[in-house]
């Protein structure tokens, strides 16, 4: 029951990022037929400056509330007041950074631009934290209310800020206005009286300190090749960097991540029967990995479609990376069940190190991708910190649960089978209707279709079966269920 209760709130989350992103995208669709790259590369970099600071102040308060036995009002006022002062801290560093970056990177409008932007973050922390009380019981139709509300205002006004001449004010416009709706809709889903209050800042405190730590050096993670690229190249090339990331991203944001949230409260319940976590762990990453894997791989494969159709002609150069950047998502959900279980046990320290390790490798491995092959180097420089960083993750898992890596490898060898059949096909179909002239929309569709088909097939033929009913909802091996 626990695990379809899970399931069961992971599937509004589910539902809620991707009517979130589904919204998002068809924003970035009208903004990219109306705007640059350049448009977009610039507030890519003002954009990654706010995300840092926001990153590295980020407070955990929904995961320290989550894994308490009980929570009162003290807590929750701790909660608010945390975030209040998270919002405070935002204010004064990006206001002291602005114009120091704008003069480093020769953009006059990065000052206003990160001022604006920040109002994000910055509403985020009056959010009201009663919101936690639906993530501890595992419900989350509040949340699908609470982001779809943000998003539909921000994309309304991002639309009329843009068709009334506004440039790339549009997308600062969609960033803050997403945060500032969303806090209003909390008070009215979670209503919750604001007072200020550090008695619970005990159970928080030694939570936050590795968490925070470990924020900082993922900050620098997610944007340091934004920033090398911003610093050396044009706008424009960062410009479409930064939205053929944030398109190979659309899986591990829209599906998997929420699909993930979750569970974190379940492995928060089942942290003293080890075996039971460990069974949890593998069915976790299966069912992520099962997603993300044809996910990623097929935007790779159709990305010179998937570009030209959704974006237009002006973002044809974007398709190459594309193709590069989707396939270094792969592991991401992998690390992200590695996360939950993490900070179910306990042990953020874990997080920490992990991110450590992948700062260590990008620094240097980004450096001499751009170095050599400018943006394509620093994409290949991705896939290859990725496979790295998918072992760090296999031997952490082990330390953390016990859990041999070949056993880890064989919860997932099939799913790996499957793709590589799906990709097999999809790039035999691909070179057969080269010379066709098909109509883009018809070639994507099929191409896509008869993918999926073929891995979804492939999965049935090696066992793979999803059992629904009973309060059950699981994804089961019938080759391991025999031998067990």
């Amino acid at each position: 029951m626990l695990a379809f209760k899970a399931i069961k709130g992971a599937g509004w989350l589910v539902f809620s990022r991707f009517v979130g992103r589904l919204i998002d995208f068809g924003t970035l669709l009208v903004l990219a037929r109306i705007l640059t790259p350049a448009d977009f590369g610039l507030a890519a970099l003002a954009t990654s400056l706010v995300l840092v600071v926001d990153t590295v102040l980020e407070v955990p308060v929904t995961q320290a509330l989550v894994r308490l036995r009980s929570v009162d009002k003290s807590h929750l006022d701790t909660g608010f007041t945390l975030g209040i002062l998270r919002s405070f801290l935002i204010a004064i560093i990006v206001l002291a950074a602005a114009w120091p970056f704008s003069v480093f990177n020769h953009e006059t409008m990065l000052m206003p631009l990160a001022l604006v932007l920040a109002l994000g973050p910055i509403a985020r922390g009056f959010v009201s934290p009663a919101m936690v009380n639906f993530a501890r019981q595992l419900g989350f139709h509040q949340t699908f209310l609470l982001e779809t509300s943000g998003k539909v205002c921000a994309s309304i006004v991002a639309v009329v800020v843009v068709l009334y001449g506004g440039g790339y004010w549009a997308i600062a416009a969609n960033f803050v206005i997403a945060s500032v709706a969303s806090t209003v809709a909390s008070y009215i889903l979670a209503p919750y009286r604001p007072a200020f209050s550090l008695a619970r800042l005990s159970d928080f405190k030694g939570f936050i300190g590795w968490f925070s730590s470990a924020q900082l050096i993922s900050a620098l993670n997610w944007q340091f090749d934004r920033f090398v690229i911003g610093a050396h190249a044009d706008r424009t090339t960062l410009g479409r960097y930064s939205v053929a990331s944030d398109v190979a991203a659309v899986p591990t944001q829209s599906i998997i991540g929420p699909a993930l949230q979750p569970v974190m409260a379940a492995f928060s319940q089942i942290t003293s029967d080890r075996d039971r976590l460990r069974l949890a762990f593998l069915k976790a990453t299966r069912f992520a990995m099962l997603i993300s894997v044809p996910a990623c791989v097929g935007i790779s494969l159709i990305s010179d479609l998937a570009t030209d159709l959704l974006l237009g002609a002006k973002w044809h150069d974007a398709a190459p990376i594309l193709r590069l950047v989707a396939l270094s998502v792969i592991p991401i959900p992998y690390f992200q069940t590695l996360y939950s279980v993490s900070l179910a046990l306990d042990r953020p320290s874990i997080i920490f190190r992990l991110n450590a390790i992948d700062l260590c490798f990008r620094i240097v491995l980004v450096s001499i991708g751009f170095y050599l092959l400018s943006v394509i180097g620093v994409s290949i420089a991705r896939i290859v910190l990725s496979s790295i960083m998918f072992l760090f993750y296999l031997a952490e898992a082990r330390r953390l649960l016990q859990l041999a890596i070949s056993a880890q490898l064989r919860n997932l060898w099939k799913i790996a089978f499957a793709a590589a059949a799906m990709a097999s096909w999809v790039w035999f179909l691909r070179g057969e209707l080269a010379d066709r002239d098909l109509n883009h929309v018809v070639e994507l569709i099929f191409v896509a279709a008869t993918g999926a088909a073929v891995y979804l097939g492939m999965l049935l033929l090696l066992g793979m079966r999803l059992i629904a009913g009973g309060g059950r909802l699981e994804l089961v091996d019938r080759a391991m269920v025999r031998r067990s």
